[in-house]
């Protein structure tokens, strides 16, 4: 029997991508639910127009699912996770996971009592078949051991599609606990690091004074105890740019490096998932998009399995944390 899943909130259009890959894997999607009328209501409808949307949480949680997809309201994920948790299903949840740690401490303290797996969808890694190739890449040793990672991501602000909530510092997080927590997990996934710490955090409003609680802009600097780390991340993609952002990852090794341009090439390379190589015997840019997503089967087997392929519980967490605390940082205080 196929594993069975529900999808809980739909804020966010993060849960098209999520519920798009979970079927691709052969997971039944039972239904939806989602306690408002979102724009991203109206688009998920029309990619899966046959789905049941249930009533309340309680009868979604009720159906019978193995595994809830949250995308909620991000201040809200850690509740629906909890409560999904302790109706015995296994999350996957959008990024953020939550946005304080004492959200994040409760989520840690569900897990441990219900065994349940809390897994977050960190879909610039996860969702970008080029970042799947580069990691093959490292495996391999091509360039070495990775002792540095340059994260940008660039987003486009859309203001007339963003809800009210988006522009609310209390709600969606602020900038580094929502976005640069892509770049932390690419961090830490790609120099193998444990743990690490934040050793400069900063956000800004630069551009959009008449909206307070909007962070436009940040940057976090990582270090572990055998590399570090640049992560930069803003709302200023411009509109000739054909994308919402020229999101960008480089890989130092200790014998050359890889740069990801995982959306767009601006270059002139058409289409997406470009990987450029150099080290002592290669310098060339590799069409990646073929490179598959593992993410979403891993984590199959692991609700399957109660293994931790897609990545363990205890890095879940940590991604969380240090995002969590470069935020506070930023902003002057103790996460």
């Amino acid at each position: 029997m196929s594993l069975a899943f529900v999808a809980l909130g739909l804020d966010h259009r993060h849960i098209y991508g999520m519920t798009e890959n979970m079927l691709a894997q052969g997971a039944r999607c039972l239904g939806f639910w989602t306690d408002c009328d979102p724009q991203p209501l109206a688009g998920y409808v029309k990619r899966f127009p046959n789905l049941r949307r249930f009533a309340t949480l309680d009868d979604a949680l009720a159906a019978g699912a193995d595994l809830a997809l949250v995308s909620n309201i991000p201040a809200d994920r850690a509740s629906a996770a909890i409560k999904a948790m302790q109706a015995g299903h296994d999350v996957m949840t959008d990024k953020p996971g939550c946005t304080t740690i004492a959200q994040l401490d409760a989520i840690k303290a569900c897990v441990a009592e219900t065994g349940r797996i809390w897994s977050i969808n960190f879909s610039e890694r996860f969702e970008v078949p080029c970042v799947t190739r580069a990691d093959q890449l490292v495996q391999d040793g091509a360039i070495g051991r990775v002792v540095h990672t340059t994260g940008l991501g660039p987003h486009r602000l859309n203001r007339p599609t963003r809800p009210d909530w988006f522009f609310q510092r209390e709600i969606y997080g602020g900038v580094l606990t929502d976005i640069a927590s892509h770049q932390i997990d690419q961090f830490l996934h790609f120099t193998g690091s444990d743990d690490a710490q934040v050793t400069m955090a900063h956000v800004a409003n630069h551009a959009n004074p008449d909206d307070p609680g909007l962070q436009d802009f940040g940057e976090v600097a990582l270090r572990s105890d055998h590399a570090s780390g640049y992560i930069r991340v803003d709302w200023y993609t411009p509109d000739a740019l054909p994308n919402w952002g020229d999101g960008r990852l480089t890989l130092l090794g200790t014998k050359g490096y890889i740069e990801l341009r995982k959306y767009v090439d601006v270059g002139g390379r058409e289409g997406t998932d470009h990987l450029v190589l150099v080290n002592g015997d290669r310098c060339e840019t590799l069409d990646a998009r073929d490179a598959g997503l593992p993410y979403f089967g891993r984590l199959l087997h692991d609700i399957a399995h109660r293994t931790e392929t897609a990545m363990t519980q205890a890095y879940c967490f940590k991604v969380m944390e240090l995002a969590l605390r470069a935020q506070a940082m930023a902003e002057g205080h103790q996460a």
